[in-house]
């Protein structure tokens, strides 16, 4: 049985967003817009450049992301909800300290026209314990 396609848009998104975080941040601005809200561990941000450059001024320049589950819901609107879960590897780190483990969550909302998604809200947390 074939995924439905809320679930192909939120996998392909996510495939898309870490590969593109994971090598180049600036080059996620297409993906946000004025209207965007971003949290980063609590801290909220409003507008594709007060966002980018959030991201962009991070103290670490070099992450790699591992996701071990997600989770898509559809939305009102032909939106995708998209629940992340997964390990974060930060630049300096030990190789033998286990890395990070985060959850993130992302409100895709349709372009006009059904040229793709853009993210309308995204959460970012760290996960201690």
């Amino acid at each position: 049985m074939a995924e439905p396609p809320f679930e192909q848009v939120g996998k392909a998104f996510v495939q898309h967003y870490y590969n593109t975080f994971d090598t180049n941040r600036a080059a996620l601005a297409s993906l946000y817009q004025d209207q965007s809200m971003f949290s980063w561990e609590g801290e909220k941000i409003q507008g594709q450049a007060q966002i980018i450059q959030k991201l962009t001024s991070l103290p670490f320049q070099q992450v790699a992301h591992q996701v071990t589950s997600i989770d898509c819901h559809p939305t009102a609107g032909d939106g995708v909800l998209v629940f992340v879960c997964g390990n974060l590897k930060v630049e300096g780190e030990a190789a033998d300290r286990p890395p990070l483990k985060y959850s993130q969550s992302f409100v895709l909302s349709p372009l006009p026209g059904g040229a793709g998604y853009w993210v309308l809200n995204d959460i970012f947390r760290l996960n201690y314990g």
